[in-house]
């Protein structure tokens, strides 16, 4: 519910107020897209956001969650992604999936053949052939430091992962001090705190005076 309701409102903004683009791009992280619920027709909403600056990423553990849960619209899905990033994993669908997106790479095939007998003959022989660039097996022992990216237009490579305690703002995140982690009931606490350097007034309330009132005054 909550994401449909983000969608819907991104796309009327940017519909009815932007002309058809957001000024500013917004980028979904969406952690653990397979365990948060599905999302009501978020086949056609990966094929529409993207034109008016929105866009979705999905993290998932193993591919086949992505199909169990959005069943024959999961390669629709899969197909309305830009950029796929694998961590690596050792799950079967996930691994047959990315053995056959690295395609296939040539390689010299070289055998030789020997009969012995009265006539010993010797043989050898070249030939082409066509291997995997990584294979099932290859890819679930991959360096747990190593990813493959693959990018629309760009042929599949093998980079490796950024090291986040090098980023020079590491020291902000909550992993080197609990006190940077959000606390999502303090933001939403709205109990007014007031310092000893604050200035306030203080209005004192009275209740209406009714006319039984007065007359028993009087």
């Amino acid at each position: 519910m909550c994401y449909s309701q983000l969608f819907n409102l991104l796309c009327e903004k940017a519909d009815n107020v932007y002309g058809g683009r957001l000024p500013i791009h917004v980028r979904c992280l969406i952690d653990e897209a397979a365990n948060i619920g599905q999302i009501p027709r978020l086949e056609r909403l990966m094929a529409t956001i993207r034109s008016r600056e929105i866009s979705a990423c999905l993290v998932l553990q193993t591919q086949s969650q992505l199909k169990a849960l959005y069943k024959d619209s999961a390669d629709t899905i899969v197909g309305n992604c830009d950029c796929a990033l694998f961590l690596g994993g050792k799950e079967k669908t996930t691994l047959e999936d990315w053995s056959k997106l690295l395609g296939k790479e040539t390689i010299d095939g070289f055998s030789t053949s020997e009969t012995k007998g009265n006539s010993p003959s010797y043989g050898r022989s070249f030939q082409k052939l066509g291997k995997e660039l990584m294979s099932m097996d290859e890819l679930a022992v991959m360096d747990g430091d190593m990813c493959i990216l693959q990018l629309r237009g760009v042929r599949p490579f093998l980079s490796k992962k950024y090291d986040v305690t090098t980023h020079p703002l590491y020291s902000q995140l909550a992993d080197t001090d609990r006190r940077n982690a959000f606390d999502v009931r303090k933001y939403l606490d709205t109990t007014l705190k007031l310092r000893a350097a604050d200035e306030f007034a203080v209005c004192m309330y009275a209740p209406p005076v009714s006319e039984e009132d007065t007359d028993t005054h009087n």
